[in-house]
């Protein structure tokens, strides 16, 4: 079998189904079920295409893509003809890989692509999430997953419908540090956890003035810096809150909060009496930090939610947090090819952003109201190390 015809779009889905049910060792022997990512990497690299040209795909996302085994840049969707022209040439990518919001539904008869990344202000990952499983593609999008619940289940049911992979941009949870803080928390390394704290927050300048228009964000650092904290705090507890109470920073006077919060501190209540305290912020640069109290120590990690330079101490300095850093995009990029190669399901799935975003509400509806507000009603959905 030629590349050329290995990597043609219908021979790809014969050959993978073929290998997914276990017929591959009869085609090339035992070694190709061994580790059949690696024999195939030389010819199934699958094409990305970014949504959306700002800040994280061009600083982040396109560098990951010239790192990653299973995937490659294939494409992009930018309503700016010189920025698709820039990235035509800096990338190599083909002309007719290129579109923009009128033509983004022509991929529908582009083999070539194999993946959308919706990068785009929150309130419009909607539409792109079911404009892109329309065309039948594999998708990610970045958190939040949604401005609303009934939005973030109409992206479920549509990439469902479509039948393809719908990943959410939970990039730390492909991350050794943070995977450890899943480790030891749900394994109880330190005995049972009793009490977590996390912040994240930075000084907002108006660089990114969609991020105050709550039209386009949804809301202010809650949905932007304050949805890692509440991350963090589950997968390193394990479990989904039972309620929360809420209270909003007050303005301070630089007039870009009109629309959205200038920060908001939290806690989540769990059902063994556990307590998570939270805050963010977009008036105050913050470390980024997530502490587990134990019954027998500590762990932390300060910063824990940068794209680089993370790191994690304990209370028995047993080097448990001394780990590398990585190219944390490359790593949820390349696992996500994974998925759709193997036919197998993402770690961080739509219904996870849907539980995201439902949190998201009962904390804004609590910082409202002044009260607790249960969240008996999201959904009970944890990364577990134990899956992985």
């Amino acid at each position: 079998m030629t590349t050329d015809r290995l990597t043609s779009a219908s021979s790809r889905r014969d050959f993978l189904r073929r290998l997914s049910l276990g017929a591959g060792a009869t085609l090339a022997g035992t070694s190709v079920l061994a580790s059949p990512l690696t024999w195939l990497a030389p010819y199934r690299k699958l094409g990305v295409a970014l949504v959306g040209l700002g800040n994280y795909s061009t600083g982040e996302l396109a560098p990951a893509l010239q790192q990653t085994k299973y995937c490659q840049l294939a494409g992009v969707v930018t309503g700016s003809p010189a920025k698709a022209a820039q990235w035509q040439k800096q990338y190599g990518i083909p002309a007719k890989n290129c579109y923009d919001y009128q033509t983004f539904d022509r991929m529908i008869d582009n083999p070539a692509i194999d993946i959308v990344y919706v990068v785009l202000p929150n309130a419009l990952h909607a539409e792109y999430v079911v404009r892109a499983a329309q065309a039948g593609k594999h998708v990610i999008c970045e958190k939040p997953m949604a401005t609303s619940v009934a939005d973030a289940r109409r992206m479920i049911a549509a990439m469902e419908k479509a039948g393809k992979k719908f990943s959410i941009g939970y990039r730390l949870h492909f991350e050794p540090h943070n995977q450890a803080m899943m480790r030891l928390g749900q394994t109880q390394a330190y005995g049972n956890i009793t009490r977590l704290a996390a912040d994240n927050g930075f000084k907002f300048n108006n660089g990114t003035p969609w991020r105050v228009n709550k039209k386009l964000s949804g809301g202010g650092p809650l949905m932007d810096m304050g949805i890692y904290c509440l991350q963090g705090c589950l997968y390193t507890k394990g479990q989904v809150p039972v309620s929360v109470t809420a209270k909003f920073t007050p303005e301070t006077g630089t007039g870009y909060f009109k629309e959205v919060e200038a920060g908001v501190s939290w806690q989540m209540r769990f059902a063994d009496g556990t307590v998570a305290d939270c805050r963010t912020s977009y008036t105050e640069n913050m470390q980024g930090r997530l502490r587990a109290d134990a019954a027998n120590g500590w762990f932390e990690l300060e910063p824990a939610f940068g794209y680089g330079g993370l790191a994690g101490r304990t209370s028995k300095n047993d080097g448990l947090l001394n780990l590398p850093n990585i190219n944390q995009q490359a790593a949820q990029l390349d696992d996500f090819a994974q998925c759709v190669l193997l036919n197998k399901p993402t770690r961080v799935p739509g219904q996870m952003g849907l539980r995201d975003v439902q949190l998201l509400e009962a904390i804004y509806r609590a910082a409202e109201t002044g009260h607790s507000v249960s969240t008996k009603d999201v959904v009970q959905l944890i990364d577990r190390t134990n899956t992985h």
